[in-house]
């Protein structure tokens, strides 16, 4: 196992911001993750795991310890059952190419989610999901190293706790736990309308009304390609904002604010709002703050243009929560984790 040192996380991270590590490695084997946790913990080091760096700010003062980037590999169909196949998935694999392969066996259930830049084993930690599907529908469990027990153990979907954009990984035991590898269940079924809206649209606009989940992945990466910059030629982490929720009690006003503000009904009394309508109608779409431009095609993305620090970021990102804050009174939250 090789172990480096001092090591500029700008490197490892689609935004190219943040200082030094003291120490990089890879873990290639579950038993790598175990090996690494007990050397820091002897050290009295902390660990950051890293999978793709595309949901990951680095800060201007680095990290003082260890970073872990997951390169376990596996795809092994574990059931195939006549309406499913359940597929265990090694954490360092490639995302997107897991969703490619999966459509290319005509199953259904993560086709919308193509064109995600990450690993397999973050997947979890943010509920990622996009064009209305999410790795909570497909989920059946994480297999994981506890940090806390050093013992290795099965998550079920229900243990993860998973909610918009969320679970337990990034919120009550954030650091806690390594994924290792993922199960998921997948249906041999072919995609049904309704889609979500902008798939929808983009299926009635070019006159498509045949569903299979290579129509919807092409779709998708269409889609993504149109409004989302390449990370490799301008450096991004996607969509920097979470979408708004609101409580029910906030909608009047909201509506007596802008009469056309679009909300989703999502139950419980939630609705959801788009956080890049907001920033949009905030000012911000197209703007250049501190040498970080928020995307013309889509506010929720930040791009760095010429931003030097992660304090230029954090400026571009105040500069655009404070103003959302003070004309709609929503909070908007940042979606990228920090190291």
């Amino acid at each position: 196992m090789d172990i480096h040192t001092d090591i500029p996380l700008k490197n490892y991270t689609t935004m190219r911001l943040g200082g030094n590590a003291k120490y990089i490695t890879e873990a290639h084997t579950a038993e790598d993750v175990a090996t690494i946790y007990q050397n820091a913990k002897a050290q009295n080091l902390p660990v950051f795991v890293l999978g793709g760096g595309s949901n990951v700010i680095a800060k201007d003062e680095g990290f003082a310890g260890i970073v872990v980037r997951i390169r376990i590999p596996g795809f092994e169909v574990v059931a195939d059952e006549p309406g499913s196949t359940t597929i265990r998935i090694g954490a360092g694999e490639q995302w997107d190419s897991i969703v490619k392969r999966t459509v290319d066996m005509n199953l259904s259930g993560i086709e919308a989610m193509s064109a995600i830049p990450g690993t397999a084993g973050a997947a979890p930690i943010q509920n990622v999901g996009a064009y209305g599907q999410e790795i909570a529908d497909t989920l059946v469990s994480a297999e994981a190293y506890d940090s806390l027990t050093n013992t290795f153990g099965t998550l079920e979907n229900s243990d993860c706790d998973f909610k918009y954009r969320d679970s337990i990984f990034r919120s009550r035991d954030k650091g806690r736990y390594v994924i290792t590898s993922i199960t998921i269940k997948l249906s041999k079924n072919q995609p049904q309308p309704p889609f979500y809206e902008a798939l929808q649209k983009y299926l009635d606009d070019n006159g498509i009304k045949i569903y299979t989940q290579q129509i919807i992945r092409d779709a998708v990466i269409a889609i993504r390609t149109s409004k989302l910059p390449d990370p490799k030629v301008n450096p991004n982490t996607g969509s920097f904002f979470k979408n708004a929720i609101v409580d029910s009690w906030q909608v009047d006003n909201l509506k007596r604010i802008s009469p056309d503000i679009p909300l989703y009904d999502m139950g419980d009394g939630h609705y959801k709002v788009p956080t890049g309508w907001l920033i949009e109608r905030a000012g911000f779409k197209g703007q250049l703050i501190n040498g970080i431009r928020v995307h013309d095609k889509n506010a929720l993305v930040l791009i760095n243009e010429s931003a030097t620090s992660y304090h230029d970021l954090a400026y571009a990102r105040n500069a655009i929560i404070d103003k959302v804050r003070d004309m709609f009174g929503i909070i908007i939250e940042q979606e990228p984790l920090e190291i």
